[in-house]
């Protein structure tokens, strides 16, 4: 019974390996239902060899056993019973184990206890796993406790599957404290403790402790194992230690080089925060075994690296280099490749690509179909963007809310009154079951928006707010901006407020709204805007200032647009050419000469003149006078400050003569 429960849970048929215990218990052995011909035996090597009958693989294992056949007859009665063995007990705990069925196999614990049949190290081994994997690490922890109250001593793999399962949970002080633990009651750790506290250690970036460890194992001569190598090194990367990294690399070359999966997992480290440099120095190491090849993984890695530092054309010249040193490209290698290509906006390579793959017998996946099609969107080039699309129908891959979004924001953002199109994309995207999501709504809306359809908008507006968590702060913004560029002031204010009452309003939110209620006249609310901006702290870039400075000018808040050039330089926001052209135009509002305005923009210096300029003319003279004084001290042309006072002494002439 043991042998045949053992070999179906092995199978993975685990209600089939309930059900022959059950029965078994029960008093009834049935084969009957048990064509499992269909399964293949593993050979030793890890090869797959033909499958063999069932009943005829039970009967050699039983042989094997030294078991009694009990197949000659397909059914037998032989009267209830219990299993009797440590050994079946340990089976059937494992078998409830794997099925994730925790209750059975506690059950089963409690019956050997009940029925006295003796437990061992792997009967506590296998419950302690099955009570971690689930969850409850207490529970693991007295099950441990109770190895010692049974006279049962717990072996290396006990505490190797408590360290695992700590360092599994996050808790590595109590990984730390099992592999302390091992050598307390006299045992030694092996490979795989060492594997797991070390991984432990390395996903929380604890350099120390890690270095820690490794000399003790050095000190044991025990090496680091090559599977370890590539947390050590995302650790190290991770910390920016890349000559802790280099270091490492150099101690574990003098052992050999690693196999080439953990050299790909090595790249991959450095790969992922973009060091293509020390990825590519991997890539070259020295074999072991003259003319050894590179495989195809390391390949990807590194073109990888290198895409991430947009080195296209070393990406291209390593690919085509594959083939003359024995390696062949895989699917991995043409899907990265022209996903990396169309993203750095080089379609005419990445279809070339694409062609060359499927000419391979490769299929493109469906993420590399969508990143050409986003690419010629992107481009403006929508013909070859639904060329690609159809090519993907005719291919049988299944196009995803990506490539409709492409599409469909394709036709909203370059081709104007294209709603038509974008439409028919959108319609077809929900008859293949797949549902809109913001971005794809957020596009529709700007179709709608640029033929003025504000049916459409309000439609599609409502049915962005029925969606599961609601709109966004991009989706908001959005709307605001669509509502402001129609003119609805209403509704732009509806969005604005509701957007505010979350507490998610940003400097977008606020320049939008600001610049409507301009536009429309409404320079008061503007300004209240524009003053609330500045208390929030949002006025963060040079554009925001820009937007808020037109306002104080065109409401005529001369001070205010002084205070502003000031708080800008304070904060070392540099005004540029947007910030000038506003200031010049407030210049000639306070009443500087035309003339002296055009003289000024055409001068060296011209600025920090104009900026004087404004400080003297909205009364901030100890301002203006520290400028004047710095310009001097600089010992640049003058001529720009002297147009400025000259029209400086002009406005105060004219103010002075007036009645």
């Amino acid at each position: 019974m043991s042998t045949i429960v053992k070999v179906l849970k092995d199978a993975g048929e685990f209600d089939r390996a309930d059900r022959f215990y059950k029965d078994w218990c029960d008093g009834r052995v049935v084969l009957d239902d048990l064509d499992l011909d269909s399964l293949s035996v593993t050979a030793t090597n890890g090869s797959r060899l033909m499958p063999i009958s069932f009943k005829h693989f039970l009967s050699t294992e039983l042989f094997k056993t030294g078991g009694r056949n009990i197949l000659n007859s397909s059914n037998k009665e032989i009267g209830p019973q219990k299993p009797h063995l440590t050994s079946t007990f340990n089976t059937l705990i494992d078998l409830y184990g794997k099925a994730r069925r925790l209750k059975d196999a506690a059950e089963v614990f409690a019956d050997m206890l009940k029925s006295g049949v003796a437990m061992d190290t792997i009967t506590f081994n296998t419950m302690i796993f099955i009570c971690g994997s689930h969850g409850n690490l207490l529970e693991a922890e007295s099950l441990l406790n109770k190895t010692e109250e049974k006279g049962i001593s717990p072996d290396t793999k006990t505490y190797n599957i408590l360290l695992s399962l700590y360092a599994n949970s996050g808790n590595t002080d109590a990984a730390l404290s099992c592999y302390r633990r091992i050598r307390d009651v006299g045992l030694f750790p092996d490979d795989v403790t060492h594997r797991a506290l070390l991984g432990a250690l390395c996903s929380k970036n604890m350099v120390q402790a890690v270095e820690t460890l490794i000399d003790e194992m050095e000190k044991s001569s025990v090496s680091v194992d090559e599977h370890s190598l590539p947390s050590i090194f995302e650790m190290y990367v991770n910390e920016g230690a890349l000559d802790k990294a280099n270091d490492m690399l150099q101690k574990f070359l003098m052992n050999g080089v690693p196999s080439s999966s953990i050299c790909a997992a090595i790249m991959d480290a450095f790969a992922e925060k973009g060091h293509w440099l020390e990825a590519e120095n991997v890539f070259y190491w020295e074999r072991g075994v003259p003319g050894q090849r590179r495989d195809a993984i390391e390949y990807n890695v590194l073109i990888k690296a290198c895409g991430k530092g947009k080195l296209y054309n070393k990406v291209v010249s390593l690919f085509r280099g594959m083939k003359n040193h024995g390696t062949w490209p895989d699917g991995c290698t043409y899907n990265s490749l022209i996903q990396m290509l169309s993203g750095a906006d080089l379609v005419d390579q990445a279809r070339d690509l694409m062609v060359e793959m499927q000419g391979m017998a490769f299929k493109p996946h469906c993420q590399t179909f969508s990143a050409v099609i986003a690419c010629y969107a992107r481009l403006s080039q929508l013909s070859d963007a639904v060329s690609v699309y159809q090519e993907m129908l005719r291919a049988g891959v299944k196009p995803n809310e990506v490539v409709y979004g492409s599409l469909i924001n394709g036709f909203a953002e370059y081709e104007y009154g294209s709603l038509e199109e974008a439409l028919r994309y959108f319609n077809i995207m929900e008859e293949c079951g797949l549902s809109a999501n913001l971005v794809v709504l957020t596009s529709l809306l700007k179709s709608y928006c640029k033929v003025g359809n504000l049916e459409g908008v309000k439609a599609i507006y409502e049915r962005m707010q029925n969606l599961e968590g609601g709109l966004d702060l991009v989706a908001c913004n959005s709307m605001i901006s669509l509502f402001a560029d129609l003119g609805l002031v209403s509704e732009a204010k509806m969005a604005f407020e509701n957007l505010r009452e979350k507490g998610w309003t940003d400097g977008i939110s606020y320049v939008t709204m600001m610049f409507l209620y301009k536009d429309v006249g409404r320079i008061d609310e503007a300004i209240e805007i524009a003053e609330e901006m500045r208390l929030l702290g949002l006025l963060r870039d040079c554009v925001s200032c820009n937007k808020v400075l037109v306002c104080y000018a065109t409401h005529g808040q001369l001070y205010e647009c002084g205070e502003l050039i000031h708080d800008m330089i304070s904060k070392k926001l540099l005004p540029n050419d947007g910030t000038f052209k506003v200031l010049f135009t407030v210049l000639k509002k306070g009443g500087f000469p035309i003339e002296a305005v055009v003289q000024l923009e055409g001068k060296p210096y011209a600025r920090q003149a104009a900026i004087t300029a404004l400080y003297a003319l909205v009364g901030m003279h100890n301002l203006a006078l520290k400028s004047v004084q710095t310009f001097i001290e600089s010992e640049v042309d003058l001529t720009p400050m002297h147009i400025m006072w000259q029209s400086m002494h002009t406005v105060w002439l004219e103010k002075s003569t007036r009645p």
